[in-house]
């Protein structure tokens, strides 16, 4: 049985009133075309995570995590303030390992079902945007309200493995997202410019090929690279961070989301204007993405390959 979850005023009409009140989360057999279940709560739901095992509601202050099965409750988790609804669950088969606030600013809650263990790591100085968790749920990245700097960890340990820098303006973080191998990050911002951070940290830890490694190693022979490199630890922090190395142009100000796609170094961005992009990164030359396919899902009219 295949099972749909969603929020009540997800994409509803500004104009037409929601089918159910924002505290009631409706469970929707998408087999059957009809309601399975329902959750009620005491405050507007913020977001949803789903496994075949698991519901997971994210409110205000606390996080439900129900059996799939039954709707039984199995855990429920207090955390600070959570208006964006910011949680995050494994997808392989087995235990699960859930990520969300803890309850100081700019802290995690790691909480991994196979050992039965819960881990509280203080990301960030500010209070956290956004974040995101590889499907084996070992590697999470993150960042805070400033959007500066990007931080990935081990979700096992709660250990610091890299930290990448987004620029040097305050923005607003809408999406991260691992590769499948975890060698890629992809994050967007409010700046309107989506970027592709190279995880090098990360790969001796999954055993990836190195490929990523070889990619930073060719970006840092650059002049321009090299050049501050040899200033490292004189010029300020800013200057010996690590960068991104590819990039993609959009509108500023719009909301995108981030995913990689299944062919090798593509990346798909969908924005909240109904716009879907395509892009492919060169991990040798790095610079900017070369646009694959763009379409519009809201205005039809004005697709182009």
């Amino acid at each position: 049985m295949l099972g749909l979850v969603g929020l009540p005023n997800a994409g509803s009409d500004p104009v037409q009133p929601p089918m159910f009140p924002s505290n009631k989360l409706m469970i929707w057999n998408d087999v059957e075309s009809r309601c399975i279940g329902e959750l009620s709560f005491r405050s507007d739901v913020k977001s949803v995570r789903l496994r075949n095992d698991r519901i997971v509601v994210v409110l205000q202050h606390r996080v439900y995590v129900y059996n799939f099965a039954d709707l039984k409750l199995v855990h429920q988790i207090e955390t600070a303030a959570n208006p964006k609804g910011l949680c995050e669950v494994s997808h392989v088969v087995g235990p699960m390992v859930l990520v969300t606030l803890g309850l100081q600013k700019g802290q995690l809650r790691i909480e991994d079902y196979r050992s039965k263990r819960t881990k509280f790591v203080m990301a960030h100085d500010s209070r956290l945007a956004c974040l995101t968790l590889t499907q084996d749920g070992r590697l999470l990245a993150t960042a805070s309200s400033k959007g500066t700097l990007i931080r990935v960890f081990n979700a096992l340990d709660g250990s610091l493995l890299q930290e990448v820098r987004r620029g040097s303006e305050r923005a607003e973080i809408y999406s991260l997202a691992f590769s499948s191998t975890a060698q890629w990050l992809a994050a967007s911002s409010d700046k309107g410019t989506v970027h592709v951070f190279c995880l090098k940290a990360v790969s001796g830890l999954l055993g990836n090929d190195g490929s990523c490694a070889a990619a930073e190693q060719s970006l840092s022979d650059q002049p321009s690279k090299l050049s501050l490199s040899l200033f490292k630890g004189i010029l300020p922090r800013y200057f010996s961070s690590e960068w991104s190395v590819a990039q993609f142009r959009l509108n500023e100000g719009l909301q995108y989301l981030v995913a990689f796609g299944l062919q090798k170094n593509t990346l798909m961005i969908i924005g909240m204007d109904g716009s879907f992009h395509r892009c492919q990164f060169d991990p040798m030359a790095g610079g900017e993405m070369t646009r694959l396919e763009y379409y519009n899902f809201l205005k039809p009219a004005e697709e182009s390959s």
